[in-house]
């Protein structure tokens, strides 16, 4: 068995104590320090950790168990019958695993039986179990731990859509969800913020809050609601499926909920999800996934249960608005108007339904409020088609030897000195140097222009959308974009975010020519960055060149020779060249042909050609062994010259170079 890594048993440990806290002070004394879905992506870390390394599970692990304990000091109730939790599924993988999983279990009992499924909403509220005798109702109490639950009889009845009397004398035990309307949670909170009140995240922090208080009253000021979904007893015969089991219940007088369906398949199910997914929470109540149930009762009942939940249903999470990853570093953006703005850059995480890497930490102050640290774990939100923020940090999952984050005096975003100021009055910082984004931009269009990277769909106004939302500071920094990332952004939708960074990856493998361009070192463009790259070959080798062997290249001059040298002994450059490095792969120029046609010609084109672009032209030319030069001295071969021709023609005439037509450059070139 291969040894598990120090930092690995480090990490599960840390998690297991943070979801085993969390889930008590939930569960046992209604605080949610963590919002439900962060706490679902640490539960669900922990168990693929436990997954990948089974031997490290140890019998306190939060996955051996269902809940916590009941709140001390209420009244105890202890179940008739056993109460479970769903395993949960979060991708279509998941569910037609969990159908396999079915069909394997039933085989040896029963054949190759088909089951059927009945699709259900998995409503956001707090599980309450209901028990009536001869038709009334005589005790509500909470899941608790599964077997002994808190009694909550008082506040349930004050919920007008629980019956206090079925419409036949049966004892049954049902379970449901209290929830509360999304119109009656604004309400809530508006008020509580006039009141100076902290407002509640969810409606199943409302649920919970409002059921555990022993006043009724505020349980009834609430104007909470119930969906009745599962029978767990009853004295009448039990319904043969799961859909006649729902039409049981509103026989009886149970509220259930009309938004289920029952379908042949795991197809139709992952259907069913894909339709709801997308209402979550934009409607009148929340809902955060879609339970999976078998349909017949018969195969319910051979299946059964594992230590903590039935093997005949699980819960399909919508994917989430609130998730945690660990934070990898803080860079800074420059907005238009000089303003910094620190962003977050994660190691990526699906969120919402998209993977994300960056996100927003607003200003000095925030970060200070929210303590956060380089390689801490942290909540990150994401609502709607917005740059994600990291609203809370895991202190408990805190790294040792995390250091207080120290907001800088300056940065080389800024350029020159990069000095930063604060805007008086404001929490806002800004570079000394207004000019900071207009450069910043410039060198950016170019990186991503045709004549470098070339990269489709990055054109300048997507350029500076990346830049205003602080989602690229660096170079590299575009190659580690996710589609999540640019969705944030106003104009793209799934599938232009999808082929824009299909196009920045494709663009990610590029020649070293196309690389110097883009770097914008200062007096080499296009043609010096040929001649340099057929001359070193490699960019190590030409980073490690000296101003006279620079110099010594055919076509180079002391100015041009000195700006290269300086621009790569330059730390902030070098560190940018290293970062690219893990991100893009240069290709190395092609060995050029000797004895080609045009081998030790310069030419140099001016004026617009009719028969194709001057780009392609100047392709051609260096295919047939010629250099293509952007000014004309008295070394160049030629000066072609098509319509509109500029001072580079009166240049030619002035030193005598030749001058071709381009019909003689056509000629030239066959």
């Amino acid at each position: 068995m291969p040894k598990i890594p120090q930092d690995t048993r480090e990490r599960y440990e840390k998690l297991k104590l943070a979801v085993n806290r969390y889930r008590r002070l939930y569960h046992v004394y209604d605080k949610e320090e963590i919002p439900a879905e962060a706490l679902d992506s640490l539960k669900r870390e922990l168990s693929e950790l436990e997954a990948a390394h089974p031997s490290l599970i140890s019998p306190d692990s939060p996955s051996q168990r269902v809940a916590g304990r009941p709140l001390p000091g209420f009244k105890k109730v202890r179940h008739k019958v056993t109460q479970w939790s769903f395993n949960d599924a979060f991708t279509p993988e998941d569910i037609h695993a969990f159908d396999e999983r079915v069909k394997r279990f039933l085989r040896p009992k029963l054949g190759e039986v088909v089951p059927t499924y009945v699709c259900e909403l998995k409503i956001d509220g707090l599980k309450v179990i209901l028990e009536y005798e001869k038709g009334v109702l005589k005790t509500a109490a909470t899941r608790g731990d599964g077997t002994v639950g808190e009694d909550v009889t008082q506040n349930i009845k004050t919920i007008e859509s629980v019956p206090l009397s079925l419409e036949r004398p049966v004892d049954i035990i049902v379970e449901g969800e209290v929830w509360m309307s999304s119109k009656n949670l604004a309400a809530l909170n508006r008020e509580r913020e006039k009141k100076g009140e902290p407002p509640f995240a969810n409606p199943r922090n409302v649920a919970a809050g409002s059921i555990r208080q022993l006043d009724p009253s505020i349980a009834a000021s609430r104007k909470l609601d119930m969906f009745i979904y599962d029978v767990a007893q009853t004295s009448e015969i039990m319904p043969a499926t799961q859909a006649e089991e729902l039409d049981y219940m509103r026989e009886l007088g149970f509220k259930v909920n009309p938004h289920h369906m029952h379908v042949q398949d795991v197809e139709r199910c992952l259907e069913f999800w894909e339709t709801w997914k997308k209402k979550g929470r934009h409607q009148e109540y929340w809902t955060d996934g879609v339970v999976i149930k078998v349909n017949e009762k018969e195969y319910q009942d051979v299946l059964g249960y594992t230590g903590k939940a039935p093997r005949f249903a699980i819960a399909f999470k919508f994917p989430a608005e609130q998730v945690t990853t660990i934070l990898e570093d803080v860079v800074f953006q420059v907005g238009r108007t000089g303003v910094v703005t620190p962003v977050a850059h994660l190691k990526p995480v699906s969120v919402a339904g998209t993977t994300v890497s960056r996100a927003t930490l607003h200003n000095e102050d925030e970060i200070q409020r929210l303590d956060v640290r380089i390689g801490d774990t942290v909540v990150l939100q994401k609502a709607g088609d917005v740059i994600p923020e990291i609203v809370e940090v895991v202190k408990g999952l805190r790294p040792k030897g995390a250091k207080l984050f120290r907001w800088p005096t300056s940065i080389p975003e800024c350029g020159g000195d990069g000095r930063i100021e604060r805007v008086p009055g404001q929490v806002a910082w800004r570079c000394v140097d207004k000019k900071s984004f207009a450069v910043t931009r410039r060198v950016f269009h170019n990186f991503a222009g045709k004549h470098a990277f070339d990269i489709e769909g990055l054109g300048k106004k997507t350029v500076d959308l990346l830049l205003e939302n602080g989602l690229i500071q660096h170079f590299d920094d575009i190659f580690t974009l996710e589609v999540g990332d640019v969705l944030a952004l106003e104009g793209f939708a799934e599938v232009s975010a999808k082929k824009l960074i299909e196009s920045i990856h494709k663009s990610g493998k590029v020649e070293l020519a196309r690389l110097l361009v883009g770097l914008s070192i200062p007096h080499i463009g296009e043609e010096t960055a040929i001649l340099l790259a057929q001359e070193f070959r490699t960019l190590d080798k030409l980073a490690t060149a000296s101003a006279e062997r620079l110099n010594a290249v055919d076509g180079m001059g002391d100015i041009m020779a000195h700006a290269v040298h300086e621009w790569f002994h330059d730390k902030e450059n070098l560190k940018l060249l290293a970062r690219l490095k893990k991100v893009i792969t240069i290709k190395t120029p092609a060995e050029q042909k000797k004895n080609l046609p045009l081998a030790g010609k310069t030419y140099v084109l001016t004026g617009s050609l009719k028969s194709m672009s001057r780009d392609e032209a100047k392709e051609k030319l260096r295919v047939l062994g010629a250099d293509v030069s952007s000014s004309v001295s008295k070394n160049t071969t030629a000066v072609i010259a098509g319509e509109e021709a500029g001072s580079k023609l009166d240049k030619a005439r002035q030193l005598g170079v030749s001058v071709l037509s381009e019909d003689q450059l056509l000629k030239l070139m066959t």
